[in-house]
């Protein structure tokens, strides 16, 4: 679950954290990492924990609705598609998400008001609707209801992102793609697999969690160095007149362009300029671009770069 993209940037976060503390230790900066990386997994099984907790909301309303005194009749006749949506029932029994939940002690118990509003607005949408109007449903219905739930409704409000923020520091910029890995599940669930339907591992394999620490030891063991080399590529500049995340940037993107022999040099550019998209200025994605090219080719006239 935890891709390289997700690397990069929460690299980049741990980096600046480093540089901001007195007297910060690799070791400590290190296991702070490391802490980092698996809150944002545990973030992934919170958001899959929610559409089951949506549910139970659900349900909880009928059931509020049904022993009125005085009840409608369309409180006494609800429509009940979605709490008997057949995709979060397996969810609800996966043996995965449980024993993360149970060794966690992860909830939403003390978000009961996001759990509200959410429910508000999912109950709004036009996907909802559609799904409540139909003549019938499947379980691929079932599933792709709560796609675009996701894609449509949870992730552009501002509820959701708030209680996470209020609830983990780490989970300021994560929030995003790892919304794109819960959606990921619930396309790649399959009701015959049932209970033991397997969730996304918090890594893909094994080099990416090498990648990982590899990256991180390397922008810090090394960051004089590299600052260096940066600095001597941008002599019009003062080092105080650089943007820190700009800074920081390419003292990473070089420490993966010389220490990660396995990445190309155009795929370690791209994401790089894009990481300076999401984090630093407007322009500091043509500026990142320009220092990588100007830095790589000094380091290949040095012998000291061979990457093609």
């Amino acid at each position: 679950m935890i891709n390289r993209v997700l690397i990069r940037s929460k690299v980049l976060q741990m980096v600046y954290a480093y540089y901001q503390k007195e007297n910060a230790s690799l070791y400590d900066s290190e296991k702070e990492f490391i802490e980092s990386l698996e809150k944002s997994y545990e973030l992934y099984h919170y958001l899959l924990l929610l559409m089951c907790d949506i549910t139970y909301y659900a349900e909880k309303r009928i059931d509020i609705g049904r022993n009125k005194y005085l009840p409608t009749e369309e409180e006494k006749n609800p429509n009940t598609r979605f709490i008997d949506n057949k995709f979060v029932a397996q969810l609800r029994e996966n043996h995965a998400l449980d024993h993360f939940v149970n060794t966690h002690k992860i909830s939403w118990d003390q978000h009961e008001q996001v759990i509200k509003a959410l429910y508000e607005q999912i109950v709004t949408s036009p996907a909802y609707l559609e799904y409540m109007q139909a003549d019938s449903c499947s379980y691929e219905d079932d599933k792709e209801v709560w796609r675009k739930i996701f894609k449509q409704t949870i992730s552009n409000g501002t509820e959701l992102a708030e209680a996470m923020e209020e609830s983990c520091i780490y989970w300021n910029d994560d929030l995003d793609i790892v919304l794109t890995f819960v959606i990921k599940t619930i396309k790649r669930f399959e009701e015959e697999k049932g209970a033991e339907q397997e969730l996304l591992p918090m890594f893909k394999d094994a080099s990416d969690k090498l990648f990982a620490l590899q990256l991180f030891r390397a922008s810090i063991q090394r960051g004089d160095e590299y600052r260096q080399l940066i600095m001597s590529s941008v002599k019009n500049w003062e080092l105080e007149r650089l943007a820190m995340m700009d800074l920081l940037i390419l003292q990473i993107a070089l420490a993966e362009i010389m220490e990660i022999e396995e990445i190309p040099l155009n795929v370690s550019f791209n994401e790089y300029i894009d990481l300076a998209k999401v984090f630093s200025t407007e322009k500091s994605g043509t500026f990142i671009n320009g220092t990588l090219d100007h830095l790589v080719q000094q380091l290949k006239k040095e012998n000291k770069l061979f990457k093609n």
